[in-house]
């Protein structure tokens, strides 16, 4: 009857537990996010024959009941994803759901995350850290949600596909400022890479064809980074522009201590009623 989510290597095979195969080889059945990857894993594992169940994201609430009726019917299954932790912006977190309000057993089997093994590494002081997963395609939401991450004062941490990094670290260092940063790229793997410097900086370091899964860790906001007076910036900006500097300069000159893009919009406004 009980259901077990069961971390799995996100590179290199040897980071599964030895409890994670133990569980593996004998429960009753894999609940797996893709049965194709997760098959050759138990393959590897030298684990045959064990009844598959997909559960993947694009369709995971009409999967959900006929597994659970598994579970109280009494079958032991371990859920699974292609690589880390289920649930952790990977399917499973609504199985887990029902299962819990239907009494079924729910045992955590531990091990890799690439959250986690980012954040290890990352050599920022803050002792805490706020996982955010992926940020929202739609830009008015990606835009509302790094607002309230603004004045956190915990490391960020952020999952990415690779062909969206160099775009993801611009609106990243536009909407917190140029912070120190970390992209750890294919963690674990034969080709890993551990990129340290500010948002701008990676962002060049990342402006061409990009390979393998990402984790981006972003420093928490200073204390002189929390919101300030908005009348002094608009001062500051107002001063500039009667300089005769361009709103584009103006909010690359003020990003380390305000959101560039914020700084941007409000000397474009400025300028616009001088005219």
């Amino acid at each position: 009857m009980p259901l077990y989510v069961v971390a799995t290597p996100i590179g290199n095979l040897g980071d599964l537990t030895a409890r994670a195969r133990e569980v593996l080889a004998a429960c009753d059945g894999v609940v797996a996010e893709d049965t194709r990857h997760s098959g050759k894993l138990l393959e590897h594992l030298g684990i045959g024959g064990k009844p598959f169940t997909a559960l993947p994201a694009f369709d995971e609430a009409a999967r959900v009941e006929p597994i659970v009726r598994r579970l109280l019917e009494g079958a032991s299954l371990a859920l699974v994803t292609d690589a880390g932790t289920p649930g952790i912006s990977d399917p499973g977190a609504l199985l887990v759901r029902r299962a819990v309000e239907d009494g079924v057993p729910v045992i955590p089997v531990p091990g890799a995350s690439a959250a986690v093994a980012a954040v290890s590494v990352s050599g920022f002081v803050e002792g805490r850290f706020h996982f955010a997963g992926f940020l929202p395609r739609k830009v008015s939401h990606r835009d509302e949600m790094l607002a309230e991450l603004l004045p956190l004062r915990a490391q960020l941490v952020f999952y990415e596909a690779p062909q969206r990094l160099h775009e993801t670290l611009l609106s990243l260092q536009a909407a917190l400022g140029d912070r120190p940063a970390l992209v750890a790229r294919e963690l674990t793997k034969l080709h890993e890479e551990l990129a340290r410097g500010t948002l701008s900086e990676l962002a060049r370091h990342f402006a061409g064809e990009v390979r393998g899964e990402v984790v981006i860790v972003v420093t928490g906001a200073r204390e002189e980074a929390q919101p300030q007076d908005p009348a002094a910036l608009e001062a500051e900006v107002r001063a500039r522009l009667a300089r005769g500097e361009r709103p584009k300069d103006i909010a690359e000159a003020l990003s380390g201590d305000h959101p560039k893009r914020a700084v941007y919009q409000l000397a474009l406004k400025l300028k616009a009623n001088q005219s």
